[in-house]
């Protein structure tokens, strides 16, 4: 019954889809107001079928139906009823039937939030919205049934891959996937735009909060991402440069180039067919890496199993960009621009080199991925590409990024005068050079690491330097003090002011991201019980081992007690989880972390015989912490961003 349900909500709704596909182009011909009317309904109803559909596909995990394939496969009797439930994006079906549902919610509120506005561009924004939809649809109701059933019904099922029973798992698929999907709306805007030739900048002022809360997203799924992996994986890291986290990264860099860029558009009419050109690029590569994730065609820890989904995506992506380009392309004459740059020094040309950066690390960052496709098409043989090479590309491209983040926001529109840079930039810089200086005698020599903190610590200089400034002006001015001087700044030009949080959050993860990888420590050696591993400032006495029996697989936990400098930090307890469905353990890494620094424990094995000896791989990453505190700071400042503030001016960004 749950399956019959689901599997006729998804083909009734691909109908209604193809509907919706049709009836816009008519109300575009034709100026009715019933067509557009119709298509709106359209949304509304495929909105409500997939919601039945997905509700199904959860019910029937929640309550172990394993008469359906999908529930067999993702869920036991034993699953702990929340692990049932992330199922739903735990593999290949449940994880296109989840894009498409939201998918058709931000379809829906978009249709309605623009119900009485952009009457011209609507229908075709509708329309791209709905060919989306028929092609998800289209994939999940004949190629990847979620609701196929199994004969005969097994007494239990076989559960999730064991890395994915985690409390992250509850929100890092959902995040990354509201932001790929989150860039649909940009991008339908941007073709609806081309469409009916409306290509200033209204469409760009349409779909802006939306873009920032895509981005946002893309930017929060890829650091819970991050700390899953640094949290459950067991290997001391955060990011491997997998394909399939290069596939997640790669659409943030032209969002957040985008994001840039358009604010030269919407001061100097500058850049139409760049903005344009990036946009399609986010929403493609958001179709890309759902290509690589379930094509198979990649060798990933996060991919699906291979199937025939892989061809469609491949062939969908092609679509995208033949049309898009093709769009464009098409529309040239009226994208063709007359202000051109005044000088190089200027904000515009700040941001200009920001995208410039931007994209040559996403090509970098693309070459690398594909590689081993490419090698294997040209000689027969995949090579792989591992993290040395996106290494030693993306630091310098990053660290000019970093430059570029203090300069760019302080810096004159169309041209800046010497005495505009002397103002906002003498102090950061001297003081910088202090922090350099300081860096140096506190023993922070090598040339990149002492760069990259000092050009870390001018952005957060000329921030403050320059919210000092507007706050000095606005006590001359009204006789306001700090707090109420800087809630009156917000609300003038939130844009501005939550830009500049969002930097100091990105600031935070690079340096936690620049301690850790600099200057780590590891150590790995096999203990008998009372002996001592010393690691730094750090001494880790084994305990002992205790095997515990749970519900759906046995737990050998080891106990190592931690002294730092002399004091007891009590006691750390990583384990190796056996699970009967797998030939190897899955290993659960604890850390203890501080502001400076974590210590980060792995199990890598025990004697079978007495339990009286253990391997153990100590691991020390300084400023690790600095990593997600920025998430918090980055999260903050976007809600400032796209935070209604009244009637307040969005004066410049």
């Amino acid at each position: 019954m749950t399956a019959t349900l689901g599997h006729s909500c998804i083909l009734l709704a691909f109908i209604i889809a193809l509907v919706g596909t049709v009836s816009p182009l008519v109300a575009a011909r034709t100026g009715e107001e019933r067509y557009l009317s119709l298509a709106r309904y359209a949304l509304l109803g495929q909105f409500g079928l997939v919601t039945v559909a997905a509700l199904a596909l959860i019910y029937g995990l929640i309550g172990t139906d394993f008469s359906i394939k999908y529930v067999a496969f993702n869920t036991t009797r034993a699953t702990p009823i929340y692990y049932r439930v992330t199922g739903l994006w735990g593999a290949l079906e449940g994880s296109l039937l989840l894009w498409e549902w939201l998918l058709i919610i931000f379809a829906a509120i978009t249709a309605w939030v623009y119900r009485d506005r952009h009457r011209e561009m609507m229908p075709w924004v509708i329309m791209i919205f709905s060919i989306v939809s028929v092609f998800f649809l289209c994939v999940i109701g004949f190629l990847s049934n979620p609701f196929e059933t199994i004969s005969p019904v097994p007494a239990d099922g076989r559960g999730l891959n064991p890395l994915l029973e985690d409390a992250n798992m509850m929100t890092h698929p959902p995040l990354l996937y509201t932001g790929f999907v989150g860039l649909t709306v940009p991008y339908a805007f941007a073709m609806a735009a081309l469409i009916v030739g409306k290509v200033d900048e209204a469409w760009i002022v349409s779909t802006r909060r939306w873009t920032i809360i895509a981005w946002f997203f893309l930017t929060v799924g890829n650091l819970v991402g991050a700390w899953w992996s640094y949290h459950v994986l067991g290997w001391g890291g955060y990011w491997a440069w997998d394909p399939v986290e290069n596939a997640a990264f790669m659409p943030w860099l032209p969002a957040t180039a985008f994001l840039h860029s358009v604010q030269v558009q919407e001061r100097r009419r500058m850049l139409k067919v760049w903005n344009l050109s990036l946009i399609i690029v986010a929403f493609s590569l958001t179709i890309f890496g759902t290509f690589l994730t379930r094509s198979g065609i990649l060798s990933s820890i996060h991919a699906f199993s291979s199937g025939p989904v892989g061809g469609f995506f491949l062939g969908f992506l092609t679509l995208i960009l033949l049309s898009s380009f093709g769009l464009l392309a098409y529309r040239a004459d009226l994208l063709r621009e007359q202000p051109e740059l005044d000088a190089m020094v200027s904000r515009e040309s700040a941001f200009l080199l920001n995208n410039i950066v931007l994209v040559s690390a996403l090509f970098t960052i693309l070459l690398g991925t594909i590689f081993p496709l490419l090698s294997e098409a040209v000689a027969g043989v995949q090579v792989s590409v591992g993290a040395p090479y996106f290494n030693s590309v993306t630091v310098p491209l990053f660290l000019f990024l970093v430059f570029l983040m203090a300069m760019g926001p302080m810096i004159a529109w169309r041209r800046a005068s010497w005495n505009n840079l002397k103002r906002n930039f003498l102090w950061p810089a001297a003081a910088a050079l202090l922090v350099a200086l300081g860096l140096f005698i506190w023993k922070v020599q090598d040339f990149l690491p002492l760069l990259g903190f000092t050009l870390l610590a001018f952005v957060v200089l000329t921030i403050l330097y320059d919210t000092a400034l507007a706050l000095r002006a606005r006590k001359r001015i009204a006789g306001e003090g700090i707090i109420r001087g800087l809630i009156t700044l917000t609300r003038r030009n939130q844009r501005r002011y939550g830009g500049l949080v969002v930097h100091l959050g990105v600031v935070l993860i690079i340096m936690g991201i620049a301690g850790s990888m600099t200057y780590s420590i590891e150590k790995e050696a096999t203990l008998a019980v009372k002996q001592n591993l010393q690691v730094g400032n750090y001494q880790i006495q084994f305990q002992g081992l205790r095997g515990s029996q749970q519900p759906t697989h046995f737990r050998v936990e080891g106990a190592f007690r931690v002294f730092h400098s002399g004091k007891d930090e009590g006691i750390l307890s990583p384990a190796l989880k056996f699970f009967p469905t797998q030939q190897s353990p899955v290993g659960r890494a604890v850390h203890q972390s501080s502001l400076s620094e974590d210590i980060y424990l792995i199990l890598s094995g025990f004697s079978e015989l007495d339990r009286n000896q253990a391997t153990l791989k100590v691991l020390v990453r300084p400023l690790v912490i600095w990593m997600w505190i920025g998430g918090f700071v980055i999260t903050l400042g976007t809600l400032i961003c796209i935070a209604p503030m009244g009637k307040a001016q969005q004066f410049e960004t």
